[in-house]
């Protein structure tokens, strides 16, 4: 975080790589990434390959196409977009906070602030500096679950990272813990990661390094090159896994730490059948915190594989981080708004640091772009018309076919519940399923069609996209972005009137 330490970063982590291509031109993606290979790695995981532990995939991604003759004899209503931000939850620009001191950094009052400003993901780092070799005390913990208590309250999420050193200079070493020291304090927060999991967003992999970045460290071998040097910190991965509930995922500092600690390669990025599957592979996301800095994000990607694994990966997981520099490439900067918007749009980025690096920012902003960066990160779900059976009989099917268009860089990736609800003009709602899993709205446009039962003639229509863990909370409630369809108060989305 807001580091100058980089340069000596790329110098020392190249050691691992080779120069990816420019941020500014990304390496060609095949249709499939499974396609293309890389070379046999030196040691292959079956045991971690998603084809060996099957699972019940999400739902099938809705039709992507126009359908005139399933429109036929529909009446339409058409929707228009709401050209701003939409202050929505698991997305967007986070605000950061980090402590080495015993005291909680939430509020109830600070959390709706900083939602206020539009901020629903705040990001929190623990430095537990002064626990190297003993455990966190009691008080600690306690603390940490009075910030996540102060998350709930004030309807927000977090990005969540620990780590031990914050400087990476010779005479700050030891810069992290022994191995047992890790694992011991990971055993000591996953009660408080499995009693919230309704306000962790994901999980980044730190303890490993300073910053928590698996880079400067003592005790898990700092240039990797085998198979075997990677497994510490593959014990250290996979104890997070364990920590965290099932539904959340972890993500690595970069692509080949994913390859390279379970051994596999292109062919075992994830795909619609594999993403969010619930294997160990499909709860690995990704978070870049050199973003846009130099041609492989200053040691970020060892090279175009690395590059062509995340933009299939991080379809189904999540990818995030912040910026770091502003530096040259052959035709500009590599932060330009160009470059950006398409690095955002291939690695599926959901969320941003707001406070740096803020010489980015300011390119962003510059370059015309910022605006667009803010709107789209994460989901940005547009609902374009609706089509109905023109006349509501109770007890009657009735048909419902949505328009959507995801103009988002990136899906849905914790789960999300999509129904409808029809409330009549008593008041009493009726829930209906929508049978689409929001984690396959990628971006692009849709069709969904839902057939219902209406216990009456009369009333509205809702879109609900609720958070399953917090149905209830309508700030964890999804809105679409159009003008005059969100109701605050319940978290729905008003489709029609039906008269």
């Amino acid at each position: 975080m807001n580091r100058s330490s980089y340069f000596k970063f790329l110098v020392l982590f190249l050691a691992v790589g080779v120069f990816a291509f420019s941020c500014g031109q990304p390496a060609p993606e095949p249709e499939s990434p499974q396609e293309e290979q890389d070379e046999q790695p030196e040691h292959q995981d079956p045991g971690d390959n998603p084809d060996d532990n099957p699972s019940d995939p999400p739902s099938p991604p809705p039709s992507p196409v126009d359908n005139p003759e399933a429109d036929a004899g529909l009446a339409e209503v058409l929707f228009a977009e709401a050209n701003r931000d939409i202050t929505n939850p698991e997305r967007g620009f986070y605000y950061p906070f980090e402590t080495s001191k015993n005291a909680p950094m939430l509020t109830e009052s600070s959390v709706k602030s900083k939602r206020s400003q539009g901020h629903t993901v705040l990001y929190l780092q623990y430095v537990l500096k002064d626990y190297m070799s003993k455990d966190i005390p009691e008080s600690w913990l306690n603390n940490i679950q009075k910030d996540m208590d102060a998350l709930r309250a004030g309807g927000a999420k977090c990005v969540l990272r620990f780590c031990y050193k914050q400087n990476e200079k010779e005479s700050n070493k030891p810069w992290d813990p022994e191995e047992k020291w890790v694992m011991r304090h990971i055993e000591q927060v996953k009660p408080i990661l499995q009693k919230n999991e309704d306000v962790i967003m994901v999980f980044q992999a730190g303890y490993v390094g300073v910053w928590g970045e698996w880079y400067y460290t003592d005790h898990f071998v700092m240039n990797p090159k085998t198979y075997n040097d990677y497994q510490p910190r593959r014990r250290v991965l996979e104890a997070m896994l364990d920590a965290l509930p099932e539904s959340r995922q972890v993500a690595v500092r970069t692509p080949d730490f994913k390859l390279n600690m379970f051994g596999i390669g292109l062919k075992d990025t994830l795909t619609s059948k594999t993403g969010h599957g619930g294997t160990t592979l499909s709860r690995i996301g990704g978070f870049n915190d050199c973003f846009m800095s130099s041609a492989d994000d200053w040691g970020t990607y060892a090279g175009s594989n690395s590059r062509k694994f995340w933009k299939g990966d991080t379809r189904y997981t999540f990818m995030g981080g912040e910026t770091c520099a502003v530096q040259q490439s052959s035709t500009g900067n590599y932060c330009d708004c160009g470059p950006s918007i398409r690095d955002m749009e291939d690695y599926h980025w959901t969320y941003l640091n707001i406070s740096y690096n803020t010489k980015v920012l300011n390119v962003w902003k510059n370059g015309g772009c910022y605006d667009e960066v803010k709107r789209r990160l994460g989901y940005r779900i547009v609902l374009e018309k609706v089509l109905h059976t023109p006349e509501a009989v109770a007890g009657e099917p009735y048909r419902v076919a949505m328009y959507l268009r995801n103009d988002g860089f990136s899906a849905f990736q914790n789960p999300r519940e999509a129904r409808l609800v029809f409330v009549d003009e008593d008041g009493n709602e009726t829930v209906f399923p929508l049978g689409s899993d929001p984690r396959t709205w990628h971006p692009g446009r849709y069709r969904i069609e839902k057939s219902i039962t209406l216990p009456a003639a009369k009333g509205t229509l809702y879109l609900h996209l609720a958070d399953p863990l917090l149905p209830d909370r309508p700030e964890y409630s999804a809105a679409l972005a159009n003008q005059n369809v969100w109701n605050g108060t319940k978290g729905y989305n008003k489709l029609l009137d039906i008269e």
